[in-house]
């Protein structure tokens, strides 16, 4: 890809982002050296490795690849039979440890679980256990060496102590002794190495031994006395031994890691390897990403793209296609619509997509592979070179026509714009002519009518737009393909204040074909807005209608089920019947058969009679049994007008319209049914409720109580109202439709802008005693009627 494209796209953003997600110098070096890959078995080699880097980092959460250095030069320096130092080894030391620790990360909980693209890296890691803690056993850190590290180390090290306890011991009976007038201070202190003693510059002769510094007064002298010459110098001696020593560990040390040098080398390039391909995945999860799928055709279809340097709470999502019905798409709209936001995550997303990384869209987004992508993008002018903002367009283009084929992907940011419009609108279209006989996949925004034209009238091209909203001023960034968008100049212009005088003349300055198409285009965007708030309601009819048979479904399966059982029952009750029946007259034959042979007693026969006469009443009270019935324990005196019932035979709740009559009958009012009910076959409820009397009255309880069940009707048409009209009148329907214990009740309001049923919608979700309500089904009303179920 060329350079010019990466950083007009702001592709290079894009890498800083990714860099940041690499926890290793070497792994954040390799996410900066990332570039577009036009080859397709290597892109989605790479998809596939930040895919399957995602689903471990949502299984197992994050991984840190640690800090280690760069061991490189120490490895090469092993391979020529150097020693490394303290420092090196302990760098090798935190490149194993690392090493362990994402091997187990890597490492599969399952052994028949299925392997992925990143197995072979996590299996070639080796974390040298061995190697690893001998190290550490030896060195304690970068300025200390185990004592352990040898045993010559060790005996070495127990002299320097027994020889500096000596030296110490010495000393203190010449500080706290005879000496201490001779000396400055009473402390042991040491110069150039060797152990010394503070004495006053004017007794030094008092104190034989060799003088290896004074103080910058000169009344001081650091002495060394003759007495401890000789135990200093073992010291030194032990000193220059301990040096030799370390010098033999770090050489086997060195020795051991230059055994392990390849298995180190692959471990630093599979760790830098895997913080990349982590990174990729971070930074896919961090922008909600997804892996698209990619083609050799110029196909390019992205669902609900979102440009990924945009704040993704900000952001609105473009659906866009383009290479398979039009190979060049011209987006218009006024300016600060989206229109140079599309074009770059267009561009944009191409590019991360070829680099192996996910893009902000949603799944099953396709891209294609394109060997180069131009972009001419933005204001570039330059003072220096002498070009203005169209020389410089111009010589983008020019560069453009020279190398772009059908393998490219080429982007352009008002094309033909800062020169005269006439002649800019008809170079432009021929420069998109010319790459639309090429094959090439081309993306211009444009001002120019001519170009919304041009695509209007030529095969292979298309329009698209940036929705803008006139009553607000702002733009809604959707983008909208086979639309042209309209300057809409003169609204803006009218909404801001310009007097409506000089709209009017700037009118009459545009040819009548220019504004007819815009009144054209005007009319479409109208048709567009009605045609996808119908598809999107019967999108939601088509939900609904799906919810009820799912619903049907399940309950008729049910039913099944329960048929099915009950079936079964009756079967084997009747098997066990039969079965008991047969016994028994079986036996009963017997008997008889033996009371013809036998002397048996009448009075013995007559019990087996009785016996098998209650037998058959207990198997047919078995066989006709019937459900208790339910009866109601009212006296009249405990009804009321108004009071709330339940009619226990139909299972419906309603309230007393009349009183019971001699016979225990009384008329119940049920919603809009009202029925002859015999006082037994009712329940009292318990809950508040309103008499039916056209006037308010005081019941025994003190409360009152109206009912206007015998005129609320289960419809209410408010076609015609204001929204106001509508609410009051509506207010007092729904107050009476739920007093008198109706279910649910029809509001007419009709379709019309759908402005009364918004209002009438808004008001419902505020009414406290409405549980639900939806629009009627297809057929029954569907978006002119509103169905209200209030609560019980």
């Amino acid at each position: 890809m060329n350079n010019k494209a990466l950083k007009t796209l702001e592709y290079t953003k894009i890498i800083e982002m990714l860099a940041a997600h690499a926890s290793s110098p070497l792994g954040k070096i390799r996410c900066e050296d990332l570039l577009p890959s036009c080859s397709p078995g290597e892109i989605e080699y790479k998809q596939e490795q930040t895919q399957d880097a995602l689903s471990r980092l949502f299984q197992k959460g994050n991984i840190n690849f640690g800090s280690a250095k760069d061991i490189r030069g120490s490895l090469k320096r092993l391979e020529i039979g150097s020693t490394l130092g303290i420092t090196e080894l302990l760098q090798i030391c935190a490149l194993l440890d690392n090493t362990s620790r994402v091997k187990s990360y890597g490492r599969r909980e399952k052994e028949n679980e299925q392997r992925d693209s990143l197995d072979d890296l996590f299996d070639a890691l080796e974390p040298l256990p061995l190697l690893n803690t001998e190290i550490r056993r030896c060195i304690l850190s970068e300025d200390e060496i185990a004592d352990d590290a040898s045993a010559t180390l060790k005996q070495i090290r127990r002299s320097m102590k027994v020889t500096g306890e000596r030296i110490h011991t010495q000393l203190a009976g010449m500080v706290n002794g005879s000496a201490r007038t001779y000396l400055q201070d009473a402390v042991i202190t040491m110069r150039n190495g060797r152990y010394c003693i503070p004495v006053k510059a004017e007794y030094k002769s008092q104190v034989p031994g060799m003088i290896h510094d004074q103080s910058s007064t000169g009344s001081t002298l650091f002495i060394e006395p003759m007495a401890i010459v000789k135990l200093n110098n073992e010291i030194r001696d032990l000193e220059m031994k301990e040096a030799a020593e370390i010098e033999v560990i770090l050489a086997s040390l060195s020795n051991m890691a230059a055994q392990e040098r390849e298995n180190l080398r692959y471990n630093l390039e599979n760790l830098v390897e895997l913080d990349f391909i982590f990174a990729r995945a971070a930074l896919a999860m961090d922008m909600n990403a997804t892996r698209p799928i990619f083609n050799t055709k110029g196909y390019i279809n992205i669902r609900k793209g979102r440009h990924p340097l945009i704040d993704k709470k900000k952001v609105v999502p473009i659906d866009i296609h383009l290479g398979k019905e039009f190979h060049l798409l011209i987006v218009t709209g006024p300016n600060t619509g989206g229109k140079t936001v599309s074009l770059k995550t267009v561009g944009l997303l191409t590019l991360m997509g070829q680099a192996g990384l996910h893009i902000p869209a949603l799944d099953r987004s396709e891209l294609s592979v394109f060997e180069e992508v131009y972009a001419d993008i933005g204001d570039e002018q330059s003072i220096e070179q002498s070009l203005s903002t169209f020389s410089s367009h111009m010589t983008n283009v020019v560069s453009f026509i020279e190398k772009a084929d059908p393998k490219s992907l080429v982007l352009f940011d008002e094309l033909g714009a800062g020169t005269d419009p006439t002649e800019g609108a008809a170079l432009a279209i021929s420069i998109l002519n010319y790459l639309q006989k090429q094959g090439i996949r081309a993306m211009a925004t444009t001002h120019y009518s001519e170009l919304k034209v041009y695509a209007l009238s030529t095969p292979g091209v298309e329009n698209a737009s940036c929705e803008f909203d006139v009553e607000t001023l702002r733009p809604t960034y959707r983008l909208l393909i086979g639309v042209p968008g309209k300057s809409n100049a003169f609204a803006i212009s009218s909404k801001l204040g310009l007097p409506s005088y000089i709209i009017d003349d700037a009118k009459k300055q545009i040819s009548q074909e220019d504004e007819s198409f815009e009144d054209v285009i005007s009319t479409l965007e109208e048709n567009r807005i009605t045609i996808e708030k119908e598809r999107m309601e019967i999108a939601r009819y088509k939900i609904e209608v799906e919810d009820l048979k799912k619903q049907l479904e399940t309950k008729q399966e049910k039913l099944n089920q329960q048929r099915d059982r009950i079936l079964r029952e009756a079967n084997e009750q009747a098997h066990t019947i039969l079965r008991d029946a047969k016994e028994y007259a079986d036996q009963t034959i017997k008997d008889f058969n033996k009371f013809g042979k036998a002397n048996i007693s009448i009075k013995e026969m007559e019990n087996k009679r009785q016996n098998l006469r209650k037998k058959m009443n207990k198997v047919e009270s078995n066989m006709s049994r019937k459900e208790k019935k339910v009866t109601g324990n009212l006296k009249p005196s405990d009804l009321h007008l108004g009071d709330g019932v339940k009619v226990l035979s139909l299972n419906l709740k309603g309230t007393v319209s009349t009183l019971p009559d001699a016979k225990g009958y009384l008329l119940v009012q049920m919603g809009i049914m009202r029925s002859k009910i015999h006082i037994s076959d009712l329940v009292l409820l318990q809950e508040e409720t309103v008499i039916s009397a056209p006037n308010m009255q005081r019941t025994s309880a003190g409360k009152i109580k109206m009912s206007k069940s015998s005129s609320v009707g289960i419809e209410i048409n408010l076609l015609g109202r204001t929204v106001d009209e509508a609410i009051a009148e509506l207010d007092k329907y729904l107050d009476d439709a739920y007093l008198a214990h109706i279910p649910s009740v029809r509001v007419v309001h009709g379709k019309g802008t759908g402005a009364l049923r918004k209002g009438i919608h808004n008001y419902l979700r505020r009414v406290k005693y409405v549980s639900s309500f939806h629009l009627a089904e297809f057929g029954e009303g569907d978006a002119g009627v509103t169905i209200v179920n209030f609560k019980k």
